[in-house]
């Protein structure tokens, strides 16, 4: 995004967002058919693995403590070997909490039926992974069911709805001064925004921590970066929350019988093996489960150059394409990369087409995001952004600071009060080649 200044006004130049005019048709008619298909057998292989790998961390870290010893190696430091294990122990809960996050994107599965083709086995699994992972199953399962349904919706969709300037407080958008689109804002105002909302690198890096190791139980906990037309009391464990209908209280009630056992488990262990064992087995690893889960889905959803809708102009082809594919890890090279996605079996690569039809089991959506990319490319759409990773979480948490409170296609403002992106539309009918792309007032 390029800025040129002008006397007290500045303008930036914003690179443009294809709004989708496409149908439900369109957009399941590009994946093979054999990409819904599911199966128990070999969906239930894939928790095999991930326990498995995850079994012989634990005791490839068990073996290689016990051999940090002076009787084993020598070290010109007593000290040494407590970093040591330390660092060892360290390693084993960040891999151990990425390969548990292939685990619950495995009952994120349950919850959309794409575990098999029976919903009982589907809500039976995905309630014992998630209960384990500290995660009321059915709760999330109905409130997730909406997002998609709603994502990228102002009004409806239930997570990362941005914030919009009245809700922060700022001052109100003054035409005179402003451009509603973000692409031109004057120097007085600039300086205002910027004071009122800060954009400093130690506060955007306090802001994403606290957002990564907090923000996922503050969602299930009080409904934190969800509607806020929701009333301040609800929540996921709550059974006569808003989000849910009457008859859907008792499963909310067998999603925290779940927790409950969940609590009760750890208590238990800690009674066993002591506090210090289990928080490093079993809460170090939890922790960074829910780190990965807000990383991701927070990568996935908010971006400068992803576009949310009003009712207007919302159609669910238009929320599920305003989403991104993101390369887990990929900022850390291809072998890290690699493991990301396989660790986490693609959910952050191949989100997209989950959005398309959230039925797909992990293990075809390659084949189906390919078939999909290819269809979109078409239609002069590409939703692949950057590499994921800690450096991109900054880099959008700083951009991203607010909507306005009017306009039907909104795109995130930065502490400035500029947009890096702007609604193009495409007209198929308007070339030879069958696409057009049309810059217009949205």
């Amino acid at each position: 995004m390029s800025t040129k200044t002008s006397s007290k006004v500045v303008t930036v130049e914003q690179q443009p967002f294809v709004i989708p005019d496409l149908t439900i048709k369109d957009l399941l008619s590009a994946i093979p058919a054999h990409c819904h298909k599911r199966s128990a057998f070999r969906s239930s292989l894939y928790i095999v693995m991930d326990v498995v790998i995850i079994a012989g961390f634990y005791k490839l870290a068990r073996f290689l403590d016990a051999f940090i010893t002076p009787e084993h190696i020598a070290l010109p430091h007593p000290y040494l070997y407590t970093a040591a294990s330390f660092s060892l122990w360290a390693l084993y809960t960040f891999f151990v909490g990425l390969f548990a996050t292939g685990l619950w994107v495995i009952a994120h599965e349950c919850g959309h039926q794409a575990f098999s083709e029976s919903k009982t086995i589907n809500n039976a699994v995905g309630w014992v992974l998630h209960s384990a992972l500290g995660v009321p199953y059915h709760a999330w399962r109905i409130t997730h069911a909406k997002h998609h349904a709603s994502t990228g919706h102002m009004t409806q969709d239930q997570v990362f709805v941005p914030k919009t300037r009245s809700e922060l407080g700022l001052r109100p958008f003054d035409p005179a001064q402003e451009n509603l689109a973000g692409s031109s804002v004057t120097e007085e105002v600039m300086r205002e925004l910027y004071d009122a909302l800060g954009d400093s690198p130690i506060g955007a890096i306090y802001g994403s921590l606290r957002y990564l190791i907090g923000g996922w139980p503050a969602y299930l906990l009080w409904n934190a970066s969800g509607q806020s037309r929701y009333p301040k009391d609800t929540s996921h464990f709550k059974p006569t929350a808003v989000m849910f209908r009457p008859d859907q209280r008792g499963q909310i009630i067998i999603s925290n019988v779940g927790i409950m056992l969940w609590m009760a488990g750890i208590t238990m262990a800690i009674s066993q093996w002591g506090f210090f064992e289990v928080f490093r087995v079993y809460l170090v690893p939890y922790l960074w489960v829910n780190h990965w889960l807000v990383l991701i889905t927070f990568l996935q959803h908010t971006d400068p150059i992803l576009p949310h809708y009003r009712a207007s102009e919302f159609t669910f082809p238009r929320g599920a394409l305003s989403t991104l594919d993101r390369s887990l890890l990929g900022d850390l090279g291809s072998v890290m990369a690699w493991l990301g996605a396989f660790a986490t079996h693609g959910i952050s690569e191949t989100h997209v087409a989950h959005h398309v039809s959230s039925k797909i089991p992990h293990y075809h959506a390659w084949e189906a995001t390919d078939a999909l990319r290819k269809r979109l490319a078409q239609h002069g759409i590409k939703l692949q952004g950057r590499p994921g990773g800690w450096a991109e979480v900054y880099r959008v948490f700083k951009e991203c600071k607010f909507v306005e409170d009017e306009g039907d296609i909104l795109f995130y403002k930065n502490a400035y009060g500029l947009a890096a992106t702007r609604p193009v539309f495409a007209d198929n009918t308007a070339s030879d080649s069958g696409i057009e792309i049309v810059d217009k007032d949205a």
